[in-house]
């Protein structure tokens, strides 16, 4: 749920007074100026949303989106399940943090093992040595030989509990 606090109470200060024919910029329908100066509006205003999502993996995806705001109730309604980031007047940003790997490492991650023993998440096999994420340093002197050997192969990701039982696994052997 959007907590109200005061990154978003200027935000539907903005959209309120947007709405309420102030800011005549965002509108697709307007009248004259009224003698105060403002203008009525009659129609919607457009944003930009840019929504992000984070992953367990440090991965964040974006996506945009144009939405055409009729009600502010709906507009709030709709992004209930996300926090809002920052604003100005023609775009909105929203994140979310998703209990999920990224579908990047769900393609195509790999646990491995750097030359210096550092265990990384690869895109692709280890042996292509394009690092994803990092976590620590292994104590490769108390792997055992099958593991060590499996670290190097590569260990593909398939799913949050997967890669979350990797890490478990090996972080007895990390050297903090």
């Amino acid at each position: 749920m959007i907590q109200f606090n005061r990154v978003i109470l200027p935000v539907i200060i903005f959209l309120a007074v947007c709405l309420a024919g102030v800011v005549p910029a965002h509108s697709e329908n307007t009248s004259d100026r009224s003698e105060s100066g403002a203008y009525e509006v009659t129609g919607p205003i457009t944003v930009e949303v840019l929504l992000q999502r984070v992953y367990l993996d440090g991965e964040i995806s974006e996506e945009i989106v144009e939405e055409v705001i009729w009600s502010m109730e709906d507009f709030w309604s709709f992004y209930d399940e996300w926090q809002l980031v920052d604003h100005n007047y023609d775009q909105v940003i929203f994140r979310q943090e998703v209990n999920d790997i990224s579908p990047l490492l769900k393609l195509n991650g790999y646990f491995g093992l750097s030359e210096d023993g550092m265990l990384n998440i690869y895109y692709g096999k280890p042996e292509e040595n394009e690092v994803i994420q990092s976590f620590w340093q292994i104590n490769t002197k108390e792997l055992k030989s099958h593991a060590h050997t499996e670290l190097k192969r590569g260990i593909p990701v398939f799913s949050r509990d997967q890669y979350l039982d990797v890490l478990q696994m090996y972080e007895k052997y990390a050297e903090f």
